[in-house]
Protein backbone atom coordinates (compact mmCIF):
# COMPACT_ATOMS: atom_id res chain seq x y z
CA UNK A 1 0.00 0.00 0.00
CA UNK A 2 3.04 2.27 -0.02
CA UNK A 3 2.38 3.39 -3.60
CA UNK A 4 -1.11 4.71 -2.73
CA UNK A 5 -1.27 8.45 -2.24
CA UNK A 6 -4.38 9.85 -0.54
CA UNK A 7 -5.64 13.29 -1.56
CA UNK A 8 -7.94 14.89 1.01
CA UNK A 9 -9.61 18.14 -0.09
CA UNK A 10 -10.62 20.51 2.71
CA UNK A 11 -12.55 23.74 3.12
CA UNK A 12 -13.20 25.03 6.65
CA UNK A 13 -13.22 21.49 8.07
CA UNK A 14 -14.24 20.45 11.56
CA UNK A 15 -10.69 19.90 12.79
CA UNK A 16 -11.36 17.05 15.20
CA UNK A 17 -13.29 15.18 12.52
CA UNK A 18 -10.45 15.82 10.05
CA UNK A 19 -7.97 14.44 12.58
CA UNK A 20 -9.97 11.21 12.67
CA UNK A 21 -10.02 11.10 8.85
CA UNK A 22 -6.25 11.50 8.56
CA UNK A 23 -5.42 9.14 11.43
CA UNK A 24 -7.58 6.44 9.85
CA UNK A 25 -5.74 6.86 6.53
CA UNK A 26 -2.19 7.21 7.86
CA UNK A 27 -1.41 3.50 8.44
CA UNK A 28 -3.10 2.48 5.17
CA UNK A 29 -1.34 4.66 2.57
CA UNK A 30 2.19 5.75 1.77
CA UNK A 31 1.43 9.45 1.70
CA UNK A 32 -1.40 11.91 2.44
CA UNK A 33 -1.72 15.24 0.65
CA UNK A 34 -4.22 17.64 2.20
CA UNK A 35 -5.25 20.21 -0.41
CA UNK A 36 -6.88 23.14 1.36
CA UNK A 37 -9.18 25.56 -0.46
CA UNK A 38 -8.26 28.66 1.60
CA UNK A 39 -9.82 27.67 4.94
CA UNK A 40 -10.21 30.42 7.53
CA UNK A 41 -8.34 28.55 10.30
CA UNK A 42 -5.28 27.96 8.15
CA UNK A 43 -2.74 27.95 10.99
CA UNK A 44 -4.65 25.42 13.11
CA UNK A 45 -5.12 23.24 10.04
CA UNK A 46 -1.39 23.41 9.29
CA UNK A 47 -0.58 22.39 12.88
CA UNK A 48 -2.92 19.41 12.60
CA UNK A 49 -1.44 18.21 9.31
CA UNK A 50 2.10 18.65 10.58
CA UNK A 51 1.34 16.50 13.64
CA UNK A 52 0.51 13.43 11.51
CA UNK A 53 3.38 11.44 10.03
CA UNK A 54 3.38 11.14 6.24
CA UNK A 55 0.91 13.98 5.86
CA UNK A 56 1.62 17.20 3.96
CA UNK A 57 -0.38 20.37 3.28
CA UNK A 58 -0.88 22.06 -0.06
CA UNK A 59 -2.52 25.45 0.44
CA UNK A 60 -4.48 27.13 -2.35
CA UNK A 61 -4.73 30.94 -2.17
CA UNK A 62 -8.47 31.00 -2.84
CA UNK A 63 -11.31 28.49 -2.94
CA UNK A 64 -11.13 27.31 -6.52
CA UNK A 65 -13.29 24.22 -6.18
CA UNK A 66 -13.03 20.47 -5.92
CA UNK A 67 -11.85 19.72 -9.45
CA UNK A 68 -8.88 22.07 -9.32
CA UNK A 69 -7.93 20.88 -5.82
CA UNK A 70 -7.93 17.25 -6.98
CA UNK A 71 -5.82 18.13 -10.01
CA UNK A 72 -3.30 20.01 -7.89
CA UNK A 73 -3.14 17.09 -5.49
CA UNK A 74 -2.57 14.68 -8.38
CA UNK A 75 0.27 16.87 -9.68
CA UNK A 76 1.87 16.81 -6.24
CA UNK A 77 1.46 13.03 -6.01
CA UNK A 78 3.27 12.52 -9.31
CA UNK A 79 6.41 13.97 -7.76
CA UNK A 80 6.60 10.96 -5.46
CA UNK A 81 6.38 7.20 -5.86
CA UNK A 82 2.61 6.94 -6.23
CA UNK A 83 0.92 4.40 -8.46
CA UNK A 84 -2.66 5.12 -7.40
CA UNK A 85 -4.64 7.99 -5.92
CA UNK A 86 -7.18 7.62 -3.13
CA UNK A 87 -9.60 10.56 -3.19
CA UNK A 88 -11.05 11.59 0.17
CA UNK A 89 -13.09 14.44 1.60
CA UNK A 90 -12.76 16.09 4.98
CA UNK A 91 -15.28 14.00 6.93
CA UNK A 92 -15.24 10.46 5.50
CA UNK A 93 -13.49 7.98 7.78
CA UNK A 94 -11.99 4.86 6.20
CA UNK A 95 -12.40 1.53 7.95
CA UNK A 96 -9.07 -0.05 9.07
CA UNK A 97 -9.01 -2.33 6.00
CA UNK A 98 -10.61 -0.08 3.36
CA UNK A 99 -7.51 0.66 1.29
CA UNK A 100 -6.30 -2.94 1.40
CA UNK A 101 -9.74 -4.14 0.31
CA UNK A 102 -9.81 -1.68 -2.59
CA UNK A 103 -6.32 -2.71 -3.71
CA UNK A 104 -7.22 -6.39 -3.55
CA UNK A 105 -10.26 -5.75 -5.72
CA UNK A 106 -8.31 -3.56 -8.13
CA UNK A 107 -5.52 -6.10 -8.61
CA UNK A 108 -7.98 -8.94 -9.14
CA UNK A 109 -9.80 -6.97 -11.83
CA UNK A 110 -6.59 -5.94 -13.56
CA UNK A 111 -5.30 -9.52 -13.56
CA UNK A 112 -8.59 -10.53 -15.17
CA UNK A 113 -7.99 -8.06 -17.99
CA UNK A 114 -10.51 -5.39 -16.99
CA UNK A 115 -9.82 -1.78 -18.01
CA UNK A 116 -10.39 -0.30 -14.56
CA UNK A 117 -10.84 3.45 -14.30
CA UNK A 118 -11.68 3.45 -10.59
CA UNK A 119 -12.94 1.35 -7.71
CA UNK A 120 -14.76 2.59 -4.64
CA UNK A 121 -16.13 1.40 -1.28
CA UNK A 122 -19.57 1.17 0.21
CA UNK A 123 -20.28 3.75 2.89
CA UNK A 124 -22.02 3.63 6.24
CA UNK A 125 -24.18 6.64 7.00
CA UNK A 126 -22.74 8.58 9.92
CA UNK A 127 -26.16 9.27 11.46
CA UNK A 128 -28.39 6.30 10.61
CA UNK A 129 -25.72 3.60 10.51
CA UNK A 130 -27.19 2.23 7.26
CA UNK A 131 -24.73 0.64 4.83
CA UNK A 132 -25.08 1.76 1.23
CA UNK A 133 -25.25 -0.52 -1.79
CA UNK A 134 -23.44 -0.02 -5.05
CA UNK A 135 -25.54 1.42 -7.87
CA UNK A 136 -26.16 1.10 -11.61
CA UNK A 137 -28.45 3.00 -13.97
CA UNK A 138 -31.72 1.09 -14.41
CA UNK A 139 -34.07 2.84 -16.81
CA UNK A 140 -35.25 6.08 -15.21
CA UNK A 141 -34.03 5.19 -11.75
CA UNK A 142 -31.00 4.03 -9.84
CA UNK A 143 -30.73 0.26 -9.36
CA UNK A 144 -28.98 -1.35 -6.39
CA UNK A 145 -26.33 -4.00 -6.91
CA UNK A 146 -26.38 -7.11 -4.74
CA UNK A 147 -22.98 -8.17 -3.40
CA UNK A 148 -22.91 -11.94 -3.79
CA UNK A 149 -19.45 -12.24 -2.24
CA UNK A 150 -17.41 -9.73 -0.24
CA UNK A 151 -14.21 -10.49 -2.16
CA UNK A 152 -15.82 -9.97 -5.58
CA UNK A 153 -15.99 -6.39 -6.96
CA UNK A 154 -19.10 -5.49 -8.94
CA UNK A 155 -19.45 -3.26 -11.98
CA UNK A 156 -21.17 0.03 -11.18
CA UNK A 157 -22.20 3.18 -13.03
CA UNK A 158 -21.47 5.72 -10.33
CA UNK A 159 -18.99 6.38 -7.53
CA UNK A 160 -18.89 9.30 -5.13
CA UNK A 161 -15.58 11.15 -4.99
CA UNK A 162 -14.67 10.23 -1.44
CA UNK A 163 -13.13 6.78 -1.13
CA UNK A 164 -12.47 6.35 -4.85
CA UNK A 165 -9.18 4.66 -5.78
CA UNK A 166 -7.83 5.60 -9.22
CA UNK A 167 -4.69 4.11 -10.81
CA UNK A 168 -2.50 6.92 -12.11
CA UNK A 169 -2.42 5.14 -15.47
CA UNK A 170 -6.21 5.51 -15.66
CA UNK A 171 -6.00 9.21 -14.80
CA UNK A 172 -3.44 9.62 -17.59
CA UNK A 173 -5.80 7.95 -20.06
CA UNK A 174 -9.07 9.65 -19.01
CA UNK A 175 -7.60 13.07 -18.24
CA UNK A 176 -7.83 15.59 -15.42
CA UNK A 177 -10.94 16.47 -13.45
CA UNK A 178 -13.16 19.19 -14.89
CA UNK A 179 -12.32 22.33 -12.92
CA UNK A 180 -15.11 24.47 -14.40
CA UNK A 181 -17.76 22.44 -12.52
CA UNK A 182 -16.35 23.76 -9.23
CA UNK A 183 -18.02 21.16 -6.98
CA UNK A 184 -21.02 19.00 -7.93
CA UNK A 185 -20.74 16.35 -10.66
CA UNK A 186 -16.94 16.49 -10.73
CA UNK A 187 -16.99 12.75 -9.99
CA UNK A 188 -19.90 12.04 -12.36
CA UNK A 189 -18.30 13.83 -15.30
CA UNK A 190 -14.98 12.00 -14.88
CA UNK A 191 -16.66 8.59 -14.63
CA UNK A 192 -18.83 9.25 -17.70
CA UNK A 193 -15.73 10.31 -19.62
CA UNK A 194 -13.93 7.13 -18.55
CA UNK A 195 -16.86 4.96 -19.63
CA UNK A 196 -17.05 6.79 -22.96
CA UNK A 197 -13.42 5.79 -23.52
CA UNK A 198 -14.20 2.13 -22.90
CA UNK A 199 -13.08 1.90 -19.29
CA UNK A 200 -15.15 0.60 -16.37
CA UNK A 201 -15.76 1.56 -12.76
CA UNK A 202 -16.29 -0.94 -9.96
CA UNK A 203 -17.52 -1.09 -6.40
CA UNK A 204 -15.80 -3.26 -3.83
CA UNK A 205 -18.17 -5.15 -1.56
CA UNK A 206 -15.77 -5.49 1.39
CA UNK A 207 -14.35 -1.93 1.49
CA UNK A 208 -16.31 0.38 3.78
CA UNK A 209 -16.04 3.94 5.10
CA UNK A 210 -18.15 6.17 7.30
CA UNK A 211 -19.66 9.02 5.31
CA UNK A 212 -22.09 11.90 5.76
CA UNK A 213 -24.50 12.90 2.99
CA UNK A 214 -25.91 16.42 3.18
CA UNK A 215 -25.94 19.08 5.87
CA UNK A 216 -28.88 17.45 7.63
CA UNK A 217 -31.64 14.90 7.03
CA UNK A 218 -35.35 15.56 6.54
CA UNK A 219 -37.75 12.79 7.48
CA UNK A 220 -41.12 12.62 5.71
CA UNK A 221 -43.96 10.24 4.95
CA UNK A 222 -44.55 9.06 1.38
CA UNK A 223 -46.10 5.61 1.57
CA UNK A 224 -43.55 4.93 4.30
CA UNK A 225 -41.13 6.99 6.37
CA UNK A 226 -38.21 8.21 4.27
CA UNK A 227 -35.16 10.39 4.82
CA UNK A 228 -33.52 12.64 2.26
CA UNK A 229 -30.24 14.56 2.63
CA UNK A 230 -30.51 18.34 2.56
CA UNK A 231 -27.80 20.79 1.49
CA UNK A 232 -27.35 24.50 1.90
CA UNK A 233 -29.20 26.44 -0.83
CA UNK A 234 -26.09 27.35 -2.85
CA UNK A 235 -25.37 23.67 -3.55
CA UNK A 236 -28.54 23.39 -5.63
CA UNK A 237 -27.18 26.06 -7.96
CA UNK A 238 -24.25 23.79 -8.83
CA UNK A 239 -26.36 20.62 -8.96
CA UNK A 240 -28.74 22.12 -11.54
CA UNK A 241 -26.18 24.10 -13.54
CA UNK A 242 -23.69 21.26 -13.79
CA UNK A 243 -26.35 18.67 -14.63
CA UNK A 244 -27.65 20.79 -17.51
CA UNK A 245 -24.11 21.47 -18.74
CA UNK A 246 -23.14 17.80 -18.55
CA UNK A 247 -26.22 16.71 -20.46
CA UNK A 248 -24.85 18.54 -23.51
CA UNK A 249 -21.50 16.76 -23.48
CA UNK A 250 -20.95 13.94 -25.94
CA UNK A 251 -19.64 11.58 -23.25
CA UNK A 252 -22.86 11.86 -21.20
CA UNK A 253 -24.59 8.52 -21.75
CA UNK A 254 -28.31 8.17 -22.42
CA UNK A 255 -28.59 5.95 -19.35
CA UNK A 256 -27.17 8.70 -17.12
CA UNK A 257 -29.38 11.35 -18.74
CA UNK A 258 -32.52 9.34 -17.94
CA UNK A 259 -31.54 8.81 -14.31
CA UNK A 260 -30.45 12.42 -13.91
CA UNK A 261 -33.74 13.72 -15.32
CA UNK A 262 -35.58 11.76 -12.63
CA UNK A 263 -33.16 13.01 -9.97
CA UNK A 264 -33.60 16.66 -10.96
CA UNK A 265 -37.38 16.33 -10.86
CA UNK A 266 -37.22 14.69 -7.44
CA UNK A 267 -34.91 17.42 -6.13
CA UNK A 268 -37.26 20.14 -7.39
CA UNK A 269 -40.32 18.53 -5.80
CA UNK A 270 -38.71 17.50 -2.50
CA UNK A 271 -36.88 20.77 -1.95
CA UNK A 272 -40.02 22.78 -2.73
CA UNK A 273 -41.98 20.76 -0.19
CA UNK A 274 -39.51 19.99 2.59
CA UNK A 275 -36.42 22.23 2.60
CA UNK A 276 -36.26 24.75 5.45
CA UNK A 277 -35.12 27.43 3.00
CA UNK A 278 -37.21 26.35 0.02
CA UNK A 279 -37.48 29.78 -1.63
CA UNK A 280 -33.72 30.29 -1.50
CA UNK A 281 -33.24 26.80 -2.94
CA UNK A 282 -35.65 27.50 -5.80
CA UNK A 283 -33.89 30.79 -6.59
CA UNK A 284 -30.55 28.99 -6.64
CA UNK A 285 -31.91 26.32 -8.97
CA UNK A 286 -33.32 28.93 -11.36
CA UNK A 287 -30.00 30.81 -11.35
CA UNK A 288 -28.16 27.56 -12.04
CA UNK A 289 -30.40 26.82 -15.02
CA UNK A 290 -29.91 30.35 -16.35
CA UNK A 291 -26.12 30.19 -16.03
CA UNK A 292 -26.06 26.76 -17.69
CA UNK A 293 -27.95 28.21 -20.66
CA UNK A 294 -25.47 31.14 -20.82
CA UNK A 295 -22.48 28.82 -20.46
CA UNK A 296 -21.29 30.53 -17.27
CA UNK A 297 -19.22 28.03 -15.32
CA UNK A 298 -16.75 28.10 -12.44
CA UNK A 299 -17.48 29.52 -9.00
CA UNK A 300 -20.91 31.06 -8.55
CA UNK A 301 -20.82 34.85 -8.78
CA UNK A 302 -17.53 35.04 -10.67
CA UNK A 303 -17.91 37.00 -13.86
CA UNK A 304 -15.31 34.95 -15.71
CA UNK A 305 -15.02 31.45 -14.30
CA UNK A 306 -12.73 28.84 -15.87
CA UNK A 307 -13.85 27.60 -19.25
CA UNK A 308 -14.55 23.86 -19.48
CA UNK A 309 -11.72 21.84 -20.96
CA UNK A 310 -12.03 20.85 -24.60
CA UNK A 311 -12.79 17.13 -24.85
Amino acid sequence: MEDVCAIAVTYNPELERLRQVLCALQPQVGRIIVVDNASSEADRLADLVESISGCELLRLPTNQGLGLALNRGAQQARRGNCGALLLMDQDSIASPTMVGDLLRGLHALQQGGAAVAAIGPRFRDRHSGNLSRHVVFAGWRVGRVHCAHAAQPVRVDFLITSGTLIPLSALDRVGAFEEALFIDHVDTEWVLRAQHQGMQVFGDCAAVMEHDLGEYRQRFWLGRWREIPMHKPFRYYYIVRNSLWLRRQRHASRAWKRVDATRLLQILLFMAMFHRERWSVLRMMMQGAWDAWRGRMGRMGMADGPAPARR
